[in-house]
């Protein structure tokens, strides 16, 4: 028979987000509880997932109600979920919220939400599975919060943690994408490259959507930190941040289907791997950090426990 305590922290080694389940109780009043055990289900029809245990207080009500939300924390919301996590008598009282489309309680500033109507419950040795299916959703594009080990992680932290390694002056890229296509502009030898602005030492990372958005005549907005190199022959640092790219023609460059990109083209051979491990990153929506030069390096999982 298994240790149940040694099991969990087995469990605890697979990476999460954080959520917090809302419905309502019999008086009317809001109740919720922090839940990383969740996950999609399907999307025709649209379901999703929660666990509960059995000895959860909110068993009863999650039984019988009609239905509930499922809101995804943000990675500035830990303490929305150590709020939810611990017996505090208000615990709406921390966050800005309102009824769902089903009606409800979902999250403002949260990465996503779901309203869900009740679906199927499921006995599942101590808990029960809540199959919900989405009556409504909203998706804000914020990045959500992390969890392993017993930890908070944000790719925030993973950035910070990399860049810490960078000196001097840089060179920015960006792999902006828009409807499955990215943007490439020429190179000064015929081919294709990412577009790159030069960032000065003194200068924040606050200046590079201004820089980018002059340049390709778009609006763009930088994500998530993808890429850091140092081209040795040249002895430049690059970084390159995911991006997402706004609507209209681009002034400079042309959009390319990830899936049909000018490999041959593109003459860089940092810039002409980061495009293609995007390509195959995108179709599994799972991206990692590239860290080392222009020839070597390794891919670093989007996590840092904090």
């Amino acid at each position: 028979m298994s240790d149940p305590r040694a099991l969990r922290d087995a469990f605890g080694a697979f990476l999460t987000g954080v959520t917090v389940v809302t419905t309502f109780n019999d008086e009317g009043a809001p109740i919720g509880f922090t839940a990383n055990s969740f996950t999609s289900v399907s999307l025709d029809p649209p379901l999703l997932l929660v666990c509960l245990a059995k000895t959860s207080r909110n068993y009863q009500t999650l039984m019988t109600t009609k239905g509930f939300a499922v809101n995804i924390l943000s990675e500035d919301q830990k303490d929305v979920s150590n709020t939810f996590a611990r017996p505090v008598e208000d615990r709406f009282a921390a966050v800005d919220w309102q009824k769902g489309p089903f009606g409800a309680p979902v999250f403002s500033d949260v990465a996503a939400w779901f309203d869900c109507s009740a679906h199927e419950r499921v006995d599942a040795g101590d808990h029960v599975i809540l199959i919900g299916r989405i009556e409504g959703f909203e998706n804000s594009g914020k990045t959500g919060l992390g969890y392993a080990r017993g930890g908070y992680f944000t790719p925030a932290l993973t950035e910070k943690n990399l860049l810490a390694n960078v000196e001097g002056s840089l060179s920015v890229g960006a792999v902006a994408e828009r409807a499955g296509e990215i943007l490439l502009v020429p190179d000064a030898n015929g081919g294709w490259t990412l577009p790159f602005v030069d960032k000065a030492e003194s200068e924040g990372m606050e200046v590079l959507e201004p820089q980018f958005t002059a340049e390709i005549g778009l609006s763009i907005q930088t994500g998530l930190l993808y890429s850091i190199y140092e081209d040795t022959k040249a002895g430049r640092q690059h970084i390159v941040y995911r991006a997402a790219l706004g609507e209209g023609a681009p002034k400079i460059g042309q959009m390319f289907p990830l899936q049909q990109l000018p490999l041959e083209k593109i003459q860089d051979s940092a810039v002409r791997e980061t495009v293609k491990r995007y390509a195959q990153e995108s179709t599994l929506g799972n991206f990692g950090i590239y860290f080392g030069n222009q020839e070597k390096g390794r891919v670093h999982a989007v996590a840092k426990k904090g």
